[in-house]
């Protein structure tokens, strides 16, 4: 992972992690917002503003990649840097619980 990656993207904000997070499985822009609204039970939903340049820079950035078109949507998944990207912010998080349930029982 280069430095402007790590610069970037770790840590990460909750809409890119979530959007990483759902591009694990093949989706377009709509069925992400959905799927991060079911996620946390409505109290994140993503902007399309948001989504569409949130798409397009981890796109450019290589995490992300289209792959194919369909009813004129478009269709992306997860690139192995994402995937990186991703694991790295997951470890950071599962850090963060730890030592916040470490500190709860002090």
């Amino acid at each position: 992972m280069g430095e402007h990656i790590k610069k970037v993207y770790v840590p990460m904000s909750e809409t890119a992690f979530y959007i990483l997070f759902c591009l694990r499985n093949e989706s377009h822009g709509y069925g992400i917002v959905q799927k991060v609204e079911k996620l946390t039970h409505g109290e994140i939903r993503i902007a399309p503003g948001t989504l569409y340049g949130s798409l397009s820079k981890m796109e450019k950035d290589g995490l992300i990649q289209f792959v194919r078109e369909e009813e004129k949507r478009k269709i992306y998944v997860i690139t192995a840097l994402g995937e990186i990207v991703l694991q790295t912010e997951m470890k950071r998080i599962e850090r963060l619980y730890k030592n916040m349930k470490e500190v709860q029982h002090v």
